[in-house]
């Protein structure tokens, strides 16, 4: 008896663990939020980053000591030897490069500099993606919708199918009529199966961004009505300030100017200092040292061309950089407003459709339907009404296709 209890208890729980192992709806920002603390090429902004921190610390590391061992006034073999002093010395070298502090901090800031463009161009990266999975999840939604029309379609034309099949035996409608409808229900099918197989694209490229098996469960929700943020007033400084790309440039422009400061730095003076020390072949010699301080003279001619022509390199380079980011916030500007004006036409032009052209097509196919079945309209008469429907619809889907694609490229310039 306890087994009997026991197995009927599995067996109520069993409906119950099969749907919490169905995969939930996930939300565009859910799939957002995955992609950014997942996905691997995000991951590699910040090893590079890290990768330049090491490399500043590393900048201002000192030449390793250099220790020789050797003979000193040391004379050839076969050479006549006057006296003791004449043998020479046995002789122990240490040399160690001394370099400008100042140098060195100057090309430390430089270096950390380029880290914080490396991590600006995480951010570029991730709005690329969030655009990307803006865009399959918006084209998930519309190739359900299409999937859900061609259903109703599928229905329509099995009823007018139905109505002939019963009507050709007593020569009411003809055989070809019939399998014309077959034809349109395989197409319609076709149709279905290449909507289908978008969004399996769709689901494997979501996946892929999130860092997950292509072929991982996922499920979308449908109940969302894509938008965007559209702001009332853009200028060229809301722009700088919200563009990853531009925000780059201007991070780009100072580290060149601490590469020039660090450059300017070359005219300071490096040191090195040297230490001798002999000890005599013959035992009756004392000993002996010598102790050298050397420094560089960077501002000789010769010297001083090289470090002020790469100064005056980099000063050109920071004008072209300064004229490149006016010239792409401006064109950027005419583009935003020009996408701006883009999707308010297209919503008019959509809204048209869904609240005249539409209504008008299926109160006229209802007409004809219903001629239809009191055998006062032929079936090629309400096929074709059926067919602008069909088209009707297909192009408002396509429409709003366009439309959401054109939010996330929008989105995607305003705030990249």
């Amino acid at each position: 008896m306890s087994n009997i209890k026991k197995w009927g208890i599995m067996l109520l729980l069993l409906p119950l663990s099969s749907y919490a192992q169905q995969s939930s709806p996930m939300t565009l920002d859910t799939i957002i939020y995955r992609i950014e603390r997942n996905n691997p090429l995000l991951e590699s902004f910040g090893l590079k980053a890290e990768r330049f921190k090491h490399l500043a610390d590393a900048s201002t590391a000192w030449m390793a000591p250099m220790v020789g061992v050797g003979t000193f006034m040391t004379p050839y073999p076969g050479q006549q030897i006057m006296s003791d002093d004449d043998k020479g010395s046995i002789m122990l070298q240490m040399e160690q490069d001394i370099p400008n502090i100042s140098k060195l901090k100057a090309k430390k800031k430089y270096i950390i500099s380029q880290s914080e463009a490396e991590l600006v161009g995480r951010d570029i990266s991730m709005n690329d993606f969030k655009a990307q999975a803006k865009k399959l999840y918006y084209g998930w939604i519309v190739a359900l919708q299409k999937i859900n029309i061609l259903h109703q379609n599928e229905r329509i034309l099995k009823r007018m199918k139905d109505i002939e099949e019963v009507r050709y035996p007593y020569n009411k409608s003809k055989l070809g009529s019939v399998y014309r409808i077959e034809s349109e229900l395989e197409e319609n099918a076709n149709m279905i199966r290449m909507q289908q197989g978008e969004i399996s694209k769709s689901r494997a490229w979501l996946n892929s961004l999130m860092n997950v098996r292509g072929d991982a469960a996922l499920e979308i929700d449908t109940t969302i009505v894509p938008s965007y943020h559209q702001d009332a007033y853009i200028d060229t400084a809301m722009l700088a300030s919200s563009r990853m790309d531009i925000k780059q440039m201007e991070y780009n422009i100072a580290s060149m100017h601490l590469n020039i400061a660090a450059m300017k730095k070359e005219k300071l003076p490096d040191f090195k200092i040297r230490y001798d020390h002999m000890t005599p072949i013959a035992g009756m010699m004392p000993n002996s040292y010598s102790i050298m301080g050397m420094v560089t003279i960077p501002i000789a001619p010769w010297s001083s061309k090289m470090y002020k022509s790469e100064i005056k390199s980099m000063q050109y380079e920071i004008q072209a950089m300064e004229k490149e980011r006016t010239s792409m916030l401006q064109s950027m500007q005419g583009m935003v407003y020009g996408m701006k004006y883009e999707i308010q036409s297209m919503q008019a032009q959509i809204q048209a459709m869904e609240k005249t052209i539409i209504p008008t097509l299926e109160k006229t196919l209802d007409v004809n339907f219903l001629s239809y079945r009191e055998n006062k309209m032929e079936l090629p008469e309400v096929i074709l009404t059926w067919e602008a429907l069909t088209m009707a619809q297909d192009n408002v889907l396509n429409e709003k296709l366009k439309l959401y694609l054109m939010y996330a490229d929008y989105e995607k310039e305003l705030y990249r």
